[in-house]
């Protein structure tokens, strides 16, 4: 049976997360997803899955944290102020659901272009993001185009 994307979640550089439902997201475009086998911080062997970029919507309902989710930073400020304040989402999880006889879920998990701003290697300079004047928040990773490039009238 197809399995079914039911959410994102975005993983922070110091190891928060934000789960976000497939009905608070709008646009979404994931760029040249592929496939690497390799290492990572002395972990085992795994396959790693770059992307070329990222450009999304999120509506404002997701604008919370999720009880799942461990995230600080978001109950102080709110999940959009987070995202703009710190440029530091390192990589996603693609959730599915699946059958009901294998329901244990699923996840794909996606790492983006990522160049450090400075020396602390916290922000990520692809990294752009903005609330439109819908309440919208639009994130854009990608090395050649920021959020004003490809959301220029939100």
């Amino acid at each position: 049976m197809k399995k079914v994307m039911t959410g994102l979640r975005f993983i922070f550089r110091n190891g928060e997360t934000w789960t976000i439902d497939r009905k608070m997201i709008g646009d979404l475009w994931i760029k040249q997803v592929t496939t690497s086998f390799g290492r990572i911080n002395g972990s085992e062997f795994q396959e790693i899955h770059p992307c070329e970029s990222l450009r999304i919507e999120i509506f404002p309902e997701a604008d919370h944290v999720m009880s799942e989710d461990i995230n600080l930073g978001g109950l102080e400020l709110g999940m959009f102020d987070r995202v703009q304040k710190y440029r530091d989402i390192e990589m996603m999880d693609i959730l599915y659901s699946r059958p009901e006889a294998e329901n244990t879920g699923h996840e794909d998990r996606i790492y983006f272009p990522y160049k450090p701003i400075d020396e602390d290697g916290n922000d990520n300079h692809y990294q752009s993001s903005k609330v439109g004047v819908r309440g919208h928040l639009f994130i854009v990773i990608d090395p050649q185009q920021g959020v004003d490039d490809l959301y220029p009238n939100n």
